[in-house]
């Protein structure tokens, strides 16, 4: 049986000792004033005492209005490292910073460091969890995300449960044909080909969609802090965007996001209108996060 302690512990180990050290702290982590504002805020108002989906929403919440910022996770011309940027997110990073946050503060009840939050970042964003410093390590699809993150049981993708349908006649293989839009990928041409068979192994495995028009049906069984990924009509990929679950004061189920449009982090309007706003959109796909203790005492 092992302790908390313990379980945090290695992963922040794994962390320092790994590749992601021949990057400066200063690369790998940005926005330490607003880490520590977060902090303040989560003693003030008890999140830790929150069921992890309240608790999430609650950073993500305290992260409104930051801006909008792509390509935060590019940060080297070739060593891939475990990052955060709490001063501009992109959809992704939004999520799943809330995400570690708010595991982070069940994990430890005090002297939290951004050091801990990196860690759990890592275990939610890789393969296996662990970086090994190389581009493809990185969990770089959200259907990949989900499938990796429930086989290791951080999540559970309730998704068929909610009487979804299978997606079908899809293929990936947008990264490996836009490669030069990536910073690891123009410098490491040689790391394509694996993309491409990471592509090919993702999109040869069922994934299931609830589609839009049968959202409004199932609203009530989705929860506060459910990440909410959205499907596109393909068939090329699965996926377009993605943010949380979010129930307003009048149990209204809202759309909380790092928006492109608006360019910083907001809660948007009710999920089933927002998924009819743009055509593309097909549906959602739904993953409950799960608390990591129950993986220290595995």
């Amino acid at each position: 049986m092992r302790s908390l302690g313990f379980f945090l512990s290695v992963l922040v180990i794994t962390l320092v000792q790994g590749r992601s050290t021949t990057l400066p702290f200063s690369t790998i982590f940005r926005g330490e004033s607003v880490f520590n504002r977060l902090i303040e805020r989560a003693k003030e108002e008890h999140w830790r005492d929150l069921p992890l989906g309240d608790r999430t929403v609650a950073v993500g919440k305290a992260l409104l209005g930051t801006p909008y910022v792509n390509f935060t996770l590019e940060i080297d011309d070739h060593v891939e490292a475990a990052s955060a940027d709490l001063y501009g997110m992109d959809c992704w990073t939004f999520f799943e910073i809330s995400l570690a946050f708010a595991r982070m503060l069940d994990i430890k009840s005090d002297n939290y460091s951004p050091r801990d939050l990196l860690a759990l970042i890592e275990l939610d964003r890789y393969r296996d969890g662990r970086c090994n410093g190389s581009y493809t390590s990185r969990l770089h699809f959200l259907e990949d995300w989900a499938y990796d993150n429930e086989r290791r049981g951080l999540v559970r993708n309730v998704t068929r449960s909610l009487g979804a349908v299978l997606m079908r006649g899809r293929y990936l293989n947008e990264m490996s044909k836009t490669w030069r839009s990536s910073r690891y990928l123009r410098n490491n041409p040689q790391l394509i080909s694996q993309i491409r068979q990471i592509e090919y192994r993702v999109s040869s495995r069922d994934v299931y969609q609830i589609p839009k028009d049968r959202v409004a049906f199932v609203q009530s069984k989705i929860r506060n802090g459910d990440v909410i990924c959205i499907t596109g009509q393909g068939p090329e990929g699965f996926t377009e965007h993605v943010g949380l679950a979010y129930r307003d004061g009048s149990g209204v189920l809202r759309f909380m996001h790092a928006s492109k449009d608006r360019r910083e982090v907001m809660i948007d309007v009710p999920l089933q209108n927002y998924l009819y706003r743009y055509r593309k959109f097909a549906g959602i796909i739904v993953v409950r996060p799960l608390e990591v203790r129950g993986q220290a005492a595995a």
